[in-house]
């Protein structure tokens, strides 16, 4: 018997977007519950978590955390972790690279002192940003459009899913010199599950 699945996270396009589009992409039974970042919901919740942090993912009414873990649980259940230790690899460091992605811009966007903010967003959208696309695309070409073996994976989702959470807090169109990675991003948003899933979310600031 399938699971029951009730993911928790902010209202927005980031960390838990991964496993939003998986849950879509898997057919999941699943419940989608959303906190405001700064409200009092998610402060009554804190505590009760298994880390302080979000997402978790209650699976038959336990929870799990930790995003990327979450992730590839569940690409595991549909088919789109690698098929050998090899692949999972080659997955796995695409994962992490984006971790690393999203851990710059983060540090960038929720730096609360002004100066230490301003320092950091010219290495980060001139230099860190590029650098880790350009390589990003190289890899896409590659590997026949996608990020590992020519074929839709678990990283393919893990960089497409939080890319308007990074337009979005940047107000930049980050993948315009990168039309192999626009193309991915497309592939993935057209899986059917995803489109409907896209098509329905809630919207707000941070993933119009």
């Amino acid at each position: 018997m399938a699971p029951k699945y009730v993911l928790h996270y902010f209202n927005f396009t980031s960390l838990g977007e991964p496993i939003r589009f998986l849950l879509a992409y898997g057919k999941a039974d699943w419940e989608d519950i959303r906190y405001e970042r700064w409200g009092d919901d998610w402060q009554k919740a804190k505590s009760k978590t298994p880390c302080g942090t979000m997402p978790i993912l209650i699976v038959d009414g336990k929870q799990y955390a930790q995003s990327a873990a979450i992730a590839r649980y569940l690409a595991k259940q549909y088919g789109l972790a690698g098929k050998d230790d090899m692949e999972s690899l080659q997955i796995d460091i695409v994962v992490d690279v984006c971790a690393d992605l999203f851990s710059k811009i983060g540090a960038w966007h929720y730096d609360p002192l002004p100066d230490s903010k301003a320092s950091k967003e010219a290495p980060l959208l001139k230099e860190q940003v590029p650098f880790c696309l350009a390589k990003l695309e190289e890899i896409v070409k590659a590997n026949g459009g996608y990020l590992v073996n020519g074929k839709l994976t678990l990283a393919d989702i893990f960089f497409a899913a939080p890319l308007n959470w990074y337009i979005a807090v940047t107000k930049t169109n980050l993948l315009q010199a990168y039309p192999t990675l626009q193309a991915l991003v497309k592939k993935v948003e057209s899986q059917p599950e995803i489109a409907s899933y896209i098509a329905s979310r809630p919207t707000n600031p941070e993933n119009k």
